[in-house]
C-alpha cells in the first residue's frame, strides 16, 4: 500500500524536527531553554478555567458549526473596540488560527493556483501550501532592509493571471516586522487591481513595541470584499492549547464557502469556547502587563544578540520573534551541536534554524528565529549559552 504523493511531499517542521535531539539532552539531564517555539510562558487568565469549572453542563453537545453566538458577540465587541465593525454572519469560530488559514486556502485555490508570499514566512504555511498544490510567487525582503517588503512595483513583478491570494502575518512570525502603512498600501491596491484575496494573519496585534502600531487590514473598507482577517486566541491570551480561532470576512460568498467546510467538520470544541468567551470579558488594560514583560525581554535578547561578533538583526518590532543571522556556514548542524554537545552548567539553549522559513532553496541557512518566550533570567543565561557556544563551535567544529 502506498500513501498519497501529497502526504510524502510534506517536510517536518522546521520548528519541531529538532525535537528528538532535544528530547534526548533533557533524558541526559541537560536543562534546555526552548527558545525555537512561540509558547508563552504567561499564564492563561484564570477566568478561562472558572468559566468552563462553572458551565453547569450536564451533556456536552455539538455546538452550531459558526460557534457559539456568545463567543461571536463577544468577539464582534473585540473589533468594535478597534473601531471595526463586523457582523455576526461575518464570524466564524475555527479549531485555531491553523485552521482558520487552512479553511481559507480551501475556499479561495485551486490546484496550481499561485499565493504571493514575501519570504521569509511563517514556516508552517508551507504544509497547506503543498497539501493543496499551490504555487508559491515569492517577494524577497532582507535583513539589511528590516525585511520589510520592496517597493509597488517590485512586489508587481511576482503577480500573475494565476495569483488568488497574498498571505502574511502582521505582525509578523518569524520576523517581528510590523508592518508599515505603506507596505499595506502598497498590497490593498494590488489587491484591487488584479482581485485577489488579501489573508492577514493578526493573531500578535497586541505585541507592539515603541512607537509602532498594527494597522489591521479590515479597516481598509474600500476593498473589503478582498480582506480575510485571521485571528485567534493563542498569544493574545496565552492560550495555545485551547485551540480557538477565527476567520473574519465581509465577502458573503467566501464566508458561505467557509461555513459549508465548517459544517464537515462539525463543530469546534464546546468547553473551549466557553473559555474563550470570558477571555474576552476581560479588561482592555490586561494586555498591559504582556506586553511590557515581552518589551522587557524584546530588549534583553536584542542588546545581547548585538554584542556578539559576526551576529546581525535588526530589532524586532513586534510579536515576540526575532530573526538573526548567525557566524555560521549552517544554523541547523550548529542547533544540533548545542543539543548535543555543548553546555554550560547542564543548561543549552535551542533554536529554530531558519532555512525552513523560506521557500527560496538555500536561502537562511546560516539564520536562526528565536522566540522570548522565557523570562528574563532564564532569557540572559541562554544569551551566555549561545554566546560561548558559538566562540566553542567556530573554534573546534567549523574550524
Amino acid at each position: 500500500m502506498y500513501l498519497s504523493k501529497r502526504v510524502q511531499q510534506l517536510k517536518a517542521s522546521p520548528i519541531r524536527r529538532l525535537n528528538i535531539y532535544a528530547e534526548e539532552a533533557a533524558k541526559r539531564g541537560i536543562k534546555i531553554h526552548h527558545l525555537n517555539i512561540g509558547q508563552p510562558d504567561i499564564e492563561t487568565p484564570s477566568v478561562f478555567f472558572d468559566a468552563i469549572a462553572n458551565c453547569n453542563m450536564k451533556t456536552v453537545k455539538y455546538e452550531h458549526s459558526r460557534g457559539t453566538k456568545e463567543l461571536i458577540r463577544k468577539i464582534q465587541a473585540y473589533y468594535e473596540r478597534l473601531g471595526l465593525h463586523y457582523d455576526e454572519d461575518e464570524i466564524i469560530i475555527t479549531n485555531g488560527g491553523s485552521e482558520a488559514i487552512l479553511l481559507s486556502l480551501i475556499a479561495i485555490f485551486d490546484e496550481g493556483d499561485e499565493m504571493l508570499v514575501a519570504e521569509p514566512y511563517y514556516a508552517n504555511y508551507n504544509s497547506f501550501y503543498d497539501i493543496l498544490n499551490i504555487k508559491r510567487n515569492i517577494i524577497r525582503t532582507y535583513a539589511e532592509d528590516g525585511f520589510h517588503l520592496p517597493s509597488r512595483e517590485i512586489i508587481e513583478k511576482s503577480i500573475t493571471k494565476k495569483t488568488k491570494g497574498y498571505l502574511f502575518s502582521n505582525p509578523s512570525n518569524p520576523t517581528g516586522v510590523v508592518s508599515t502603512k505603506r507596505e499595506l498600501d502598497d498590497i490593498a491596491y494590488l489587491a484591487k487591481k488584479h482581485d485577489f484575496f488579501v489573508i492577514s494573519d493578526e493573531v500578535y496585534r497586541e505585541f507592539v513595541y515603541g512607537d509602532k502600531k498594527a494597522i489591521s487590514f479590515g479597516s481598509y473598507n474600500d476593498i473589503a470584499e478582498n480582506v480575510i482577517i485571521i485571528d485567534s486566541i493563542s498569544k493574545r491570551f496565552s492560550a495555545c492549547g485551547a485551540r480557538i480561532g477565527c476567520i473574519i470576512s465581509k465577502n458573503k460568498e467566501f464566508m458561505e464557502a467557509i461555513f459549508k467546510e465548517c459544517q464537515a467538520r462539525l463543530s469546534v470544541p464546546t468547553l473551549e469556547m466557553i473559555g474563550a468567551s470570558a477571555l474576552y470579558d476581560l479588561p482592555a488594560d490586561y494586555f498591559e502587563s504582556s506586553r511590557k514583560e515581552y518589551d522587557t525581554r524584546r530588549k534583553i535578547l536584542f542588546e545581547e544578540l548585538t554584542k556578539m561578533d559576526g551576529v546581525f538583526m535588526r530589532e524586532p518590532e513586534g510579536a515576540f520573534y526575532v530573526l538573526a543571522k548567525l557566524p555560521v556556514k549552517d544554523a541547523e548542524d550548529f542547533a544540533i551541536w548545542l543539543l548535543k554537545d555543548f553546555n554550560i552548567d547542564n543548561e543549552t539553549v535551542m533554536f529554530a534554524p531558519a532555512e525552513g522559513f523560506y521557500a527560496t532553496e538555500g536561502l537562511g541557512k546560516n539564520e536562526v528565529r528565536m522566540c522570548y518566550v522565557i523570562d528574563s533570567k532564564d532569557l540572559k543565561k541562554a544569551m551566555r549559552i549561545l554566546k560561548e557556544g558559538l566562540i566553542k563551535y567556530k573554534r573546534e567544529v567549523e574550524k
